[in-house]
């Protein structure tokens, strides 16, 4: 299986981080880059608020109550775009930064590889005493780690 790229967008839409293991994208321009991590920024958060309602019933006494809803409490955006060729995959961290991740489609445990990402992330890059949060990841350490884990499997 194939991992094609990582790209890590910041809170407020800004591509801060792009690295290509595989080739098997077209190439982009660094402007192509920086509006494909705006757009995607721009359609998680339409798509966080277009989580239906759960629907309402009354109660006996006339107050009007929440029916059991099947979706998750917080909404999320958009997890996965898939295409016959390849498949995003989205995680986003409680502080609004967004990992996506270009795998073949059929990339099996693409939870536990984001999981270990975000790990080498939160090690390498926010812990790092010269990192500025929301500008661009600049880490050896950081490209080493993921080099180690990504290839071991592609």
């Amino acid at each position: 299986m194939v991992v094609f790229a990582l790209f890590v967008i910041s809170k407020a839409g800004g591509l801060i981080y792009n690295r290509e293991f595989h080739s098997g994208l077209i190439k982009l321009s660094s402007n192509d880059l920086l509006m494909l991590a705006g757009s995607f920024h721009g359609m998680h958060a339409i798509t966080k608020q277009l989580c239906p309602t759960p629907p309402t019933s009354a109660n006996t006494s006339g107050n009007t109550v929440l029916a059991p809803s099947p979706f998750v409490s917080r909404p999320t955006g958009i997890e996965v775009l898939e295409t016959s060729h390849f498949r995003v995959q989205c995680f986003q961290t409680q502080t609004g930064t967004k990992f996506l991740l270009f795998t073949e489609p059929q990339q099996p445990n693409i939870d536990s590889m984001m999981r270990k990402i975000y790990e080498l992330y939160a090690d390498f890059v926010m812990k790092n005493p010269f990192y500025t949060v929301e500008m661009p990841i600049r880490c050896e350490k950081f490209d080493r780690g993921l080099d180690g884990f990504v290839k071991v499997r592609s």
